[in-house]
């Protein structure tokens, strides 16, 4: 699956676009060849996001190619639906891979051969301990390790015993490969770091023909060698693994010789984006999906209406730097909200109705008032909304007892009604209760438009509303962050959950266009925020998801409108 490219935007400067610059000028480089190698093991989130802009945006600005490469190399964790998932995401973003992706698994004949050789050049060994064994005889940071009994095996027998792995001798956790480097090495990944381990499982590439399985340090560079990958792009928790990346291509007769360079990862607040994290949010039933609109995966994103343009926008935002840092959620939405503003179509629903009767306007007149699409965008047009004497507004609108500086209905006050009229309201009716269930109210006839009335006089406030004779039932999902600290938990993610991340309004009444327009893009709904229609809508029974409500408290930080 490919998508068109966009339209690619001046970038800001970063230290991974100066050594690229650096390198092709130096002549170090003809062209530049990138690589996103993501696991298949679970959905994109949002940090991956910006590494996709990252590697596919350097890449653009450059004149070069970024490969979309699954690192494939172990079968129990990964799915196609993963793959499908991954390749779907990668071209909703605005991005192409070329003709193919590429596979980790493609080259597992060539990264057994590289093996065999490292054991020929007694660079490697087979292991026999367990894993336990193994882990208590690697060190810490301040002692070092100690060999394992099996280090000073024949090359040889280690030729033997590893052909045997391969043929399915052995059960799993029985043996595994190493490297042989430096078991007092200041760097623990370069004591012995495991190769190969013996694993049968289906793979969903190449089924069970092997039983053995190269580790992620081992395929990763050798996959990028055969590639031709010029820069290899990682997060910075890979920095301590490049001395062994580096090992490795030193150490076989690999076709390139790749560089990696790191940077800091999307630390966001109110998120966690690991792996293990959002996989756990899945399969403990606290969403309903990898594409819940409250995950920030990149189905969930795309799922409750944020634009791709919009996370391309965010990613620019945040730039790439060299140390972490934690990025302020609003700087997410602020993004979100720039882009939908432009382009969002502009709509009225009413979220928890109030029943409005307007006393003087006529019994049965139905008239049409022009309502613009979009106030900044002529060239959408206008739509027809429908207005009577019996209208729905919204609950909050509604104050009974309302301080001096509460604009909205309250008795004897007026108030414009968006492209309608001025009305005011008269008096509240209420239930057994004592619950208002229904406002009675006079209009102007003059204000026709909601145009200021010829005396001159003015309002502070201007409503939406839905007439009842046409609103349209809806059910409206509100989301909010799905945990309710800045920096949640991750050991305890469900502790940290916030219970108040989704609320359902079932009883929401919204105009006839929102019921005709079976587009899935994100609209405005005047004065409530962004929504999209939901997967889950259907004739007669629709569904909205809120994307992302209209208030900006990052605005002023960023410089934004608000």
């Amino acid at each position: 699956m490919t998508a068109e490219e966009p339209a690619v935007r001046e970038a800001g400067r970063d230290f991974i676009r100066d050594i690229v610059e650096a390198d092709l000028q130096a002549g170090r480089h003809k062209s530049v060849l990138t690589r996103f190698p993501p696991e298949p093991n679970g959905y994109l989130h949002l940090g991956h996001a910006k590494s996709i802009c990252l590697n596919f945006g350097v890449a653009q600005e450059f004149g070069g190619k970024c490969n979309l490469r699954f690192d494939d190399t172990n079968p129990t964790k990964e799915e196609q639906e993963y793959i499908d998932a991954i390749q779907k995401d990668v071209a909703w973003l605005g991005f192409s891979w070329g003709d193919k992706p590429f596979y980790a698994s493609d080259y597992f004949e060539q990264l057994y051969a590289w093996a065999e050789i490292l054991i020929k050049a007694g660079k490697a060994y087979v292991d026999d301990q367990s894993q336990e064994e193994m882990r208590l005889a690697r060190g810490t940071l301040t002692e070092p390790g100690k060999n394992s009994p099996y280090r000073d095996r024949s090359v040889e027998e280690n030729l033997d015993l590893f052909r045997r792995m391969r043929a399915g001798e052995f059960p799993n956790g029985a043996r595994v490969l190493r490297a042989k480097i430096d078991m007092a090495s200041g760097n623990i990944n370069l004591r012995d770091p495991v190769l190969y381990r013996i694993l049968h499982a289906h793979h969903p590439r190449t089924g069970t023909a092997w039983c053995i399985y190269p580790s992620y340090d081992y395929a990763h560079g050798q996959s990028d060698a055969i590639e031709g990958i010029t820069h290899s792009i990682c997060t910075l928790e890979f920095e301590d693994h490049r001395p062994l990346y580096d090992w490795l291509i030193e150490n076989l007769p690999v076709p390139s010789r790749p560089r990696q360079y790191e940077f800091a990862r999307l630390n966001l607040t109110y998120t966690l984006l690991s792996k293990r994290v959002l996989t756990g949010l899945v399969r403990e039933g606290h969403v309903t999906g990898w594409d819940d609109p409250r995950m920030p995966t990149l189905a969930g994103m795309r799922r409750r209406g944020v634009p791709s343009e919009a996370l391309r926008d965010f990613a620019r935002r945040i730039g790439v730097a060299k140390a972490n840092s934690v990025v302020d959620y609003g700087l997410l939405e602020f993004s979100i909200r720039e882009v939908l503003n432009r382009e969002a179509k502009r709509r009225m629903a009413v979220l928890r109705p109030l029943k409005v009767v307007i006393e003087n306007y006529p019994e049965g007149q139905v008239e049409e008032l022009e309502a613009v699409n979009h106030p900044d965008k002529p060239e959408l047009g206008v739509r027809k909304i429908r207005f009577s004497r019996e209208i729905w507004v919204e609950q909050d609108d509604f104050m009974e007892n309302a301080p001096k500086n509460f604009f909205r209905l309250t008795p004897g006050k007026e108030v414009r009604l968006r492209y309608a009229y001025f009305v005011t309201c008269k008096q509240a009716i209420k239930n057994a209760a004592g619950e208002v269930v229904e406002l009675r109210c006079t209009y102007d006839p003059a204000t026709r438009g909601g145009n200021t009335p010829p005396d001159g006089r003015k309002v502070k406030a201007t409503l939406h509303w839905v007439s009842a004779a046409d609103a349209v039932d809806a059910e409206v999902r509100v989301y909010n962050q799905l945990f309710k600290d800045p920096d949640p938990d991750a050991s305890d993610f469900s502790g940290s959950l916030n219970p108040n991340s989704l609320e359902i309004l079932k009883g929401a009444k919204v105009e006839p266009a929102l019921a005709a327009d079976n587009e899935s893009e994100a609209v405005q709904f005047e004065r409530q925020g962004y929504f999209c229609r939901d997967r889950d809508s259907k004739p007669g029974a629709l569904v909205f998801n809120r994307t992302v409500g209209l208030r900006d408290s990052y605005a002023k930080v960023a410089g934004g409108k608000g």
